[in-house]
């Protein structure tokens, strides 16, 4: 465990293809794990469920969250607040670019068994 501050550049990190016009960049701390995403119009992230709260802050572009059978539209500027285990999908209706921010850890990803991407 790092005992000081580290500093991160995105444009340092490795990027990975985790389905047509989905790329993702995560950093993994103690507690949490922040991702940015790169997602392109027609992108889908299937209906998934993890421990993690997440907290999605759209920096551009738009996306269309269905939960608990409701549509959620989210655009540039926007923060969606995502409970644990609570089911989630979405689709990229516009180019977007995102931040998403989970604790605790997203586990699944630094194990690579977040096997929902590939259905």
């Amino acid at each position: 465990m790092p005992t000081t501050a580290i500093q991160h550049r995105w444009t340092n990190l490795p990027s990975e293809s985790v389905a047509a016009g989905i790329q993702r960049q995560f950093i993994t701390g103690d507690r949490l794990t922040v991702a940015h995403f790169e997602l392109k119009r027609g992108g889908i992230v299937p209906r998934h469920t993890h421990e993690s709260e997440q907290m999605t802050c759209l920096l551009s572009g738009v996306l269309r969250f269905v939960i608990d059978g409701r549509d959620i539209i989210l655009r540039a500027g926007d923060v969606l607040q995502i409970p644990g285990w609570c089911e989630h999908e979405v689709e990229v209706v516009e180019d977007a670019s995102v931040i998403d921010v989970f604790s605790p850890v997203r586990q699944d990803w630094i194990d690579k068994t977040d096997d929902y991407f590939r259905r």
